[in-house]
Parts: structure tokens; C-alpha cells; sequence
């Protein structure tokens, strides 16, 4: 099988992948074409079918589907080109190989979260963290699988797991370069920051919003959950938990990117500025991984708003 990842331009492909989406598209002169996300373990490729010939079979979005096409170049990132597509037969694809995963292993990185929270000395913050990811074993196994996005970033099984790790281990750095932080706060609120999208995403293959994420968003689902558990923890000091609340509100860090509130509190502020940067840089390597070894210039990303250009070893 040919991986997405593998895929360089200028090759003509004839391979089976997962239907992420499609969408009936027109262009400016008003012609109609597909537009399509293919999935495997290794990432998601976009794909175009331009011409709606009698080579092109009736499939739908999450069939698995045999291409036939030539992998292109367009900003920066590969496209595949499809002249032929046809629903794959049982026996022509594993499941197993079309499921993206993290690239760590899903039970050290528990291990690290869980050693995390052990390392918490406020008791009710710690209390809290247990009562999601040690006592609620059903979410804990939810989290360690799910994605922490649906495309972008961490868009992958233990895609939310290695994010919350990476956004909570920086906290914990910028905790011990700067003494006036309240350091269990801060890790807490890493830990927390994305536990709403457990139930803004659903779990793969679709990967894709539910009513809640549509509606709601995993900011004020996190918020609400962390509300919730904290009415069960006796004595659990209130404005602890305002300002925990608050950290997760906040942490997107502008009105304009999801957050209900802009950050008030140096821990929101930190978190706001670790999460950005685990999800900034996962982008910069999803991207990196994608393109061709030998291009070092790899074209304008809209998310960098740059023209990118790979390392050139000397």
C-alpha cells in the first residue's frame, strides 16, 4: 500500500483510501466537481476530481474507495488529481491501515499524565484530575483515543492525549522560570484545557463534529464538565475553581479565535501561549512531513500566512 505520507508529486497512483468527506463543488464557471479529504493511518490528502466522466462510480463520504489519479502540487500541499473512482470490495483494504495514530505510544503518554497529576500538591485540584482521568475509566479510555482536532492539528487517535501532554509539560516549564506563577493551577489547567472535546468530536473513523461541538464548542463543554465534578469535591475552595474555569475559558485568547473570555490571570495567559505553541508547532511538522524531502521551499501556507521553507542542512 502507498501512504499518504509516502506520496511525492508527478506519481500516478491506482490505491485504496478512506473517504474523509466530499462535497459537490463549482468553479467560477460554474462547472461541478468533487471535492474530497482521503484518509490513512499516515494523514489526510486532498483530493479533486475534476471531470464527472463514466469512470467516476457512485460513492459516498466514509466508503472506502479505490482512486485512480496523479498527486499534484497546489500551495504547498500535495493534491491528488482522481480520473477514476470506484467503491472498494471487502478484501481490498485493511481498516487497520486507514486509522491515522500519534507516533508515541498511547500508554507511556498516559503514564507521563497520570505521574502529572500525582505531581499536584493542591488537594482539590488533584482530587479533580483523578476523578477524570483515574476514577472515570470509560472517559479516561475516550481521551487517550480521541483526536484533538478534526483537521489542522493532533488530527489523529491519541492526537488529544500527546497535545495535552505537550501544552502541559511547557506549563510546567514556564511554572519553574517564572516564580509568581501558581504552578498547580496552571499544570491543572493544561491538563484540563481541551477535556470538551471528548464530546465536541466524534470518535474515529468520522472524527468529525457532533450536535455539542457544532453548538457549543469544547470550550464551554470543558468549562461546564470541569463545573460539574468540582460540586462533588467537599470543600473545594470557590475562587480555586473560578479561576480554573476561567483559564479554560480563555485559553484560545481572543474573542475572535473561540475564547468567551480574554485572558485575566498570568496562568490563563501561559496556557493560552503553550497551547498555542504545541498546536503551532504539530502544524509546522504535519506540513513538513507532507511535502516532498527534496523540495526545501515548500510554497504560501494560509495558517502561517508565510512562504515555507525547510532546513537545508550543510
Amino acid at each position: 500500500m502507498r501512504y499518504i505520507q509516502e506520496l511525492r508529486e508527478g506519481e500516478m497512483l491506482s490505491e485504496v483510501y478512506l473517504c474523509k468527506t466530499k462535497q459537490s463543488m463549482k468553479t467560477k464557471a460554474g462547472k461541478t466537481y468533487y471535492s474530497l479529504n482521503l484518509q490513512d493511518k499516515s494523514g489526510i490528502l486532498d483530493g479533486k476530481i475534476w471531470e464527472l466522466s463514466n469512470g467516476i462510480e457512485h460513492f459516498e463520504a466514509m466508503d472506502y474507495i479505490h482512486v485512480d489519479g496523479q498527486v499534484t502540487c497546489f500551495q504547498g500541499s500535495l493534491q491528488l488529481n482522481i480520473r477514476r473512482v470506484r467503491k472498494a470490495q471487502e478484501g481490498e483494504y485493511d481498516p487497520a491501515d486507514y486509522m491515522p495514530c500519534s507516533r508515541f505510544d498511547t500508554k507511556e503518554m498516559y503514564s507521563e499524565l497520570l505521574k502529572l497529576i500525582s505531581s499536584i500538591k493542591e488537594e482539590h485540584l488533584r482530587k479533580l484530575l483523578e476523578l477524570f482521568f483515574v476514577e472515570d475509566k470509560e472517559f479516561a479510555k475516550r481521551f487517550c483515543a480521541h483526536s484533538a482536532a478534526k483537521s489542522v492539528h493532533h488530527g489523529f487517535i491519541g492526537g488529544l492525549l500527546e497535545h495535552t501532554l505537550g501544552v502541559a509539560k511547557t506549563c510546567e516549564f514556564i511554572s519553574s522560570r517564572n516564580e509568581y506563577l501558581n504552578r498547580d493551577l496552571l499544570v491543572t489547567a493544561a491538563v484540563l484545557h481541551d477535556v470538551g472535546k471528548v464530546e465536541e468530536l466524534s470518535p474515529f473513523p468520522e472524527n468529525d463534529y457532533t450536535n455539542e461541538g457544532q453548538l457549543l464548542g469544547h470550550i464551554f463543554i470543558g468549562a461546564e464538565k470541569i463545573g460539574e465534578k468540582v460540586k462533588d469535591i467537599p470543600g473545594f475552595p470557590p475562587m480555586l475553581a473560578m479561576q480554573l474555569r476561567h483559564c479554560i475559558l480563555a485559553h484560545h485568547g481572543e474573542l475572535e479565535y473561540g475564547s468567551p473570555k480574554k485572558p485575566a490571570l498570568a496562568e490563563a495567559l501561559a496556557l493560552n501561549l503553550a497551547d498555542n505553541l504545541d498546536a503551532k508547532m504539530e502544524t509546522m511538522r504535519e506540513l513538513l512531513d507532507s511535502s516532498p524531502e527534496k523540495e526545501s521551499w515548500l510554497g504560501y501556507n494560509r495558517m502561517f500566512e508565510s512562504n515555507i521553507m525547510r532546513t537545508v542542512e550543510k
